[in-house]
């Protein structure tokens, strides 16, 4: 019956929201998660100020990328808009750029949810964004909409009147931190696109997702893929897959342990035993190691990962499958990629399907 409700409340949510022709010669780039606060000790972007500020306006304000921040840009639960205005005022300049050129979305999470009632706010609020690609849609918002609070309300005809009417005080911030809300946070959002046969793209959990897949999922795939490779490898080819079973495993074991959950390895799996493309998430803008990103860019799709130099996990090293570097000391690492008409067809494949075995 949980479902149920939200499944309902998410149709409502996909179709009040606007839809943009994705261009095939554009590049964009979707963000979450920033948490601005007052630049002092309790300010979550701080310590990445100068990686934010930096890769935003060196990077994709030089090279035109349309600019989407999929919500929690602003953490208004602990710090009032003033504070936060007062504290970035390079990074607003910067916001004010892409705007300034057409190419610039923000959309709301539910620590900037009480932006929609700041009447002198700069810039054009949305609940999401649907990027269309011929009759297939990529549909961009937070997913605050698919946790616990918000899945007993409609939440564009019911939730946003009472809050409207009557602002309350959310804090659910503990998602990204609870193992088990957020599983059943991102679970409710892949049935949701799965059902819909849409691609959507979220932030909320600050947890990476590329083509359903989790960081652990990930990485536990590629020591498999390893496995079947060394059965067949020379000697020296053995030698450095086994170097990197080692740190693909060491990494693997810190997750476990630091996450200290017995469900850790359990995927979005759930209904059946073939995962379908259709949840992506861009992470966070406040990790120790640096902020990840989700970029569309003439065709492709890629999970990108942002650290200065020297920062970064050896496992990021290894695993990218690009790295670029840019002035200032920053490193842009290509994590996961691919083409969206093969996300694409593999959704209506794969839904297919599931169509045609249920008949």
């Amino acid at each position: 019956m949980k479902f149920k409700k939200f499944y309902q409340s998410f149709q409502s949510l996909l179709e009040s929201c606007p839809e943009q022709i994705l261009d095939p010669s554009e590049r964009y780039v979707i963000f979450s998660d920033l948490h601005l606060g007052n630049g002092g000790p309790h300010d979550d972007l701080e310590p990445n100020r100068s990686l934010v500020e930096g890769v935003l306006k060196q990077y994709y304000l030089q090279n035109r990328y349309h600019l989407i921040l999929n919500g929690d840009v602003e953490d208004l639960n602990k710090f009032k808009l003033s504070e936060v205005t007062a504290a970035w005022p390079s990074l607003y300049s910067t916001f004010n750029s892409f705007a300034q050129m057409g190419r610039f979305w923000k959309i709301v999470g539910n620590h900037d949810l009480y932006l929609l009632r700041e009447k002198k706010y700069p810039y054009p609020l949305y609940h999401g964004l649907v990027l269309k690609k011929e009759d297939q849609r990529l549909f961009i918002f937070h997913g605050h909409q698919a946790s616990a609070l918000f899945n007993a309300f409609d939440y564009i005809s019911d939730f946003l009147v009472r809050f409207l009417a009557k602002p309350l005080r959310i804090r659910n911030s503990s998602v990204s931190k609870n193992s088990k809300h957020r599983f059943a946070t991102e679970r409710n959002i892949y049935r949701a696109a799965r059902k819909m046969g849409i691609v959507a793209i979220t932030g909320h959990t600050h947890r990476p997702l590329f083509e359903s897949l989790s960081k652990y999922d990930s990485l536990r795939w590629s020591i498999e893929e390893l496995l079947r490779e060394y059965a067949i490898a020379d000697s020296t080819e053995r030698l450095r897959i086994a170097g990197l079973v080692d740190l693909y495993r060491a990494e693997l074991e810190r997750i476990a342990k630091k996450k200290n959950r017995r469900r850790v390895s359990k995927s979005l799996y759930d209904e059946g035993p073939l995962l379908v493309p259709c949840l992506f998430n861009s992470g966070c803008a406040t990790g120790k190691h640096g902020m990840t990103a989700i970029e569309i860019d003439r065709g492709n799709i890629s999970l990108v990962h942002w650290a200065t130099e020297g920062s970064s996990r050896p496992y990021i090293e290894k695993e990218a499958q690009f790295k670029d570097s840019i002035d200032g000391g920053f490193s842009r690492y290509t994590l996961h990629s691919e083409y969206l008409d093969q996300i694409f067809v593999r959704l209506s494949l794969l839904l297919h399907h599931e169509t045609e075995n249920s008949r």
